[in-house]
């Protein structure tokens, strides 16, 4: 998988490029000092995932991070950054970023989360869990019946877990359904709201107050 680092210090990027170059399956196309050289570099590597820090210079990660998911929604961002602050873990989770990672994450869960991004999963540090769902929930300011109008009655059951933050295992034995019945019903939500990853349909039914019943 391609994989492109963006963070404003060298040593970091260096750093990170050492270890992952170690994995067989990770291929290091290139990395870039601000989110302006990022956008630019993904155009030219097209890579499979961009691993971002977000506070740099002229352009930081979340504004980076939206730029790319606009313009090439196959590509994924991985936030890698020592910033656990609530508008900016909510901010880039809107900007489009599938997963929140902080800097002293252990070098395995980088690169278990860097494979499992690829393939569509979600991983979120523990400690900034919290912070998402309560940026989510102040923003609620839509009904809910804006949203579940789109969807079958199953598929708003799974919506309503996977905005617990539920895992398509955890989903599957809650409503007796096999693991590829619920990835099945998980791909039909986010073609019907229109979203990249479970991620982001987790935010917009938590906003829709999906997640309190």
């Amino acid at each position: 998988m391609k994989v492109i680092i963006c963070d404003d210090q060298a040593i970091v990027r260096d750093g990170l490029e050492m270890l992952l170059k170690l994995e067989p399956d990770i291929d290091i196309v290139g990395t870039a000092e601000d989110g302006a050289a990022a956008v630019d570099m993904v155009a030219e590597k097209t890579p499979d995932l961009v691993l971002m820090d977000l506070k740099m210079p002229i352009m930081n990660g979340v504004e980076a991070t939206r730029q790319i998911r606009a313009k090439y929604p196959e590509v994924k961002v991985l936030v890698l950054t020592t910033y656990d602050d609530d508008e900016w873990v909510f901010d880039a989770i809107q900007a489009g970023a599938s997963g929140y990672l902080l800097k002293d994450t252990p070098r395995d869960e980088v690169v278990k989360a860097i494979r499992g991004t690829v393939t569509g999963k979600t991983y979120v540090d523990p400690s900034v869990a919290g912070k998402v769902l309560r940026q989510a929930s102040s923003h609620q300011i839509q009904p809910a019946s804006l949203i579940t109008g789109k969807l079958t009655d199953r598929e708003i059951e799974v919506l309503r877990l996977l905005a617990k933050g539920l895992s398509n295992a955890d989903i599957a034995d809650r409503l007796f359904l096999s693991e590829g019945t619920v990835r099945n019903h998980v791909s039909a939500i986010m073609a019907k709201l229109g979203v990249p990853d479970r991620t982001q349909a987790a935010v917009i039914a938590i906003q829709h107050g999906l997640s309190d019943s």
